[in-house]
């Protein structure tokens, strides 16, 4: 038997052929159209209020003989339908519009499949895998526990080995807790981290393994149509060869395999629960009249709470389709995008949260009930921050990985982006490049002050750069984007609502936002962070303050142009 543990797989997960696109478009379709038939609106809210899993609607999804939609994300090889990063975002989108807990119930499997993708050997894959695709098992993925919270490394499950008389391991016994476990309560087998005298491991667990129990669900804020309970193992014993792979060691290596990809899925629940939010915003605000017309026609509402979060959602997207197209042609290390995985995450949930509020806020009192949904979303799209790595977590990611490229770089990283943006300016200047390349060029500057005063050593201060360089790197991706919008060569699989002159519209009002929200708060924290005779402050000259004060012309009509496409409007 071959140990895979280290590579990243051929196919499935990373770089899957991925489905063709008329394949795609029926598997959407099919899923919107089972949940409409499974899940009324009634039904739904009634489920929320009771706090129950729909787990009859769970497993019917994973049937293949309904519906499998699991059959996305698992390779050929093992019964699957081989679909790529690109596929598996648009899937997540998808169930998230419809609901979020639901959605979460059916993501657990593909979770749970994780360190049989990355780790298993063949035969563990024929097994488990083929499992999956053939019967349509659900799965747990057990890592999180009460006290470690994302820390994986500071957990305390242990995997005792169990030796015959010529001391071979022919089983272990596992001893701990886990807990926020999606599916736990309902899962027919269940991935479990747990250390072992090699180090953090993984096994499969099967639901009636004696001393293998689960706690009640827990009683949620949000995503109330996900089952999540906490899982107790005491001397749970388990053979040898469900060790995935051939030896201990490598759960931690395994589990950073897939974030980049895992935390894109994420991200899908955070663009498509913030865009159904906000797609009622926009056809409540068609419908009510305030102040002798329809609130759609009121530049301070569709200013405030459509329009700005519109095009967050859309800048999100774009670089989420970057990351999914790099993962599916294996770039990045080990094809794993770690980084750009936690960007598309952070800019994805923080939109989807921020544009759920806002839709709150546009129904007036009718938002803060039950029957117009929006509250529910808002309450479910909530957990995206949170669950697989907080947006905390994402930030120091995501600094610290930007922090050594500028180091590495001599401070050239993002002066040198900045370089490629403004020539990208000079070929199409419609699509914001020249606004991306003033805060490529302002963080630089951040940065560089931040070295000469050795400020990371300030955590909150290392969090913002996370922040801010996400915020860049989304402006830089977006404007590619709208680039390749405007010239008809988007990718095959995006969604094709927004042509490229809207596309180009939005990258625009993002841009300059991106650039005046680097220089200020980058200038803010770095100031805040030195005394003030430092010389560093010198060094925030170098931001170009006058020419992003000259950028945000335009803004406005640029916002009316959103506008106009969003509530489907001639332009003025």
């Amino acid at each position: 038997m071959t140990d895979t543990a280290t590579t990243a797989p051929e196919s499935g997960h990373f770089g899957g052929a991925g489905l063709d696109l008329p394949t795609l478009t029926l598997m959407l379709e099919a899923l919107g159209d089972f949940v409409d038939a499974s899940l009324s609106p009634d039904l739904q809210l009634e489920l929320d209020h009771e706090d129950r899993c729909p787990e009859d609607i769970v497993r019917a999804m994973s049937d293949p003989m309904t519906l499998g939609v699991q059959l996305v994300f698992i390779p050929e090889q093992y019964g699957g339908m081989d679909g790529g990063a690109f596929d598996s975002y648009r899937v997540c989108e998808a169930m998230a519009r419809k609901d979020i807990g639901l959605a979460t119930a059916v993501f657990a499997t593909f979770l749970g499949s994780d360190p049989i993708v990355v780790g298993a050997t063949e035969e563990q894959k024929k097994e488990w895998l083929g499992a999956i695709a053939e019967q349509g098992v659900v799965f747990a993925y057990g890592a999180t526990e009460p006290d470690a919270g994302s820390d994986l490394g500071a957990m305390t499950t242990t995997a005792t080995p169990v030796t015959d008389a010529d001391g071979t391991v022919t089983a272990y016994r596992i001893n701990g807790r886990k807990q926020w476990i999606s599916n736990g309560s309902i899962a027919d087998y269940c991935t479990i981290l747990a250390a072992t005298p090699e180090g953090p491991t993984w096994f499969v667990v099967a639901k009636d393994t004696p001393g293998f129990t689960g706690g009640p669900p827990e009683d949620k804020h949000g995503i109330r149509l996900s089952n999540t309970a906490s899982l107790f193992l005491d001397d749970v014993e388990v053979p040898a060869g469900n060790l995935v792979g051939t030896r201990g060691g490598l759960g931690l290596v395994q589990a950073q395999q897939v974030f980049g990809y895992t935390r894109l899925m994420v991200a899908a629940f955070g663009l498509g629960g913030g865009w159904e939010a906000l797609d009622r915003a926009i056809a409540y605000s068609q419908q009510r009249e305030q102040g002798g017309g329809p609130l759609s026609e009121k530049q301070g509402f569709t200013h405030k709470l459509i329009v700005p979060h519109a095009v967050r959602l859309e800048a999100a997207r774009a670089f989420m389709e970057d990351t999914a197209d790099r993962l599916d042609r294996g770039l990045g290390d080990n094809g794993a995008m770690n980084t750009e995985g936690a960007i598309a995450k952070y800019m994805a949930t923080e939109a989807g949260n921020a544009a759920a509020d806002a839709a709150i806020q546009a129904h007036g009192g009718y938002g803060f009930t039950r029957p117009y949904v929006v509250e529910k979303i808002r309450r479910d799209v909530r957990i995206t921050t949170i669950y697989e790595g907080t947006s905390e977590i994402m930030e120091m990611t995501i600094a610290r990985d930007r922090w050594q490229a500028h180091l590495k770089s001599r401070g050239r990283h993002y002066l040198d982006l900045a370089s490629e943006l403004n020539a990208l300016h000079a070929r199409n200047p419609q699509v914001g490049a020249g606004a991306a390349a003033l805060a490529a060029q302002s963080l630089a500057v951040v940065l560089d002050c931040c070295q000469a005063g050795r400020l990371t050593r300030n955590q909150h201060l290392l969090f913002r750069i996370g922040e801010l360089v996400a915020t860049t790197e989304t402006a830089l991706v977006f404007a590619r984007e709208a680039d390749k919008a405007m010239a008809g060569a988007r990718f095959e699989k995006s969604p094709t609502r927004f042509d490229g002159e809207a596309v180009a519209a939005m990258s625009r009002v993002f841009a300059r936002e991106a650039a005046q929200h680097v220089a200020v708060d980058g200038t803010r924290w770095v100031a805040g962070a030195l005394e003030p005779d430092s010389p560093v402050l010198a060094r925030l000259t170098g931001i170009p303050t006058d020419a992003i004060r000259a950028a945000q012309a335009g803004l406005v009509a640029d916002m009316d142009r959103v506008s106009d496409v969003l509530y489907g409007r001639s332009p003025a």
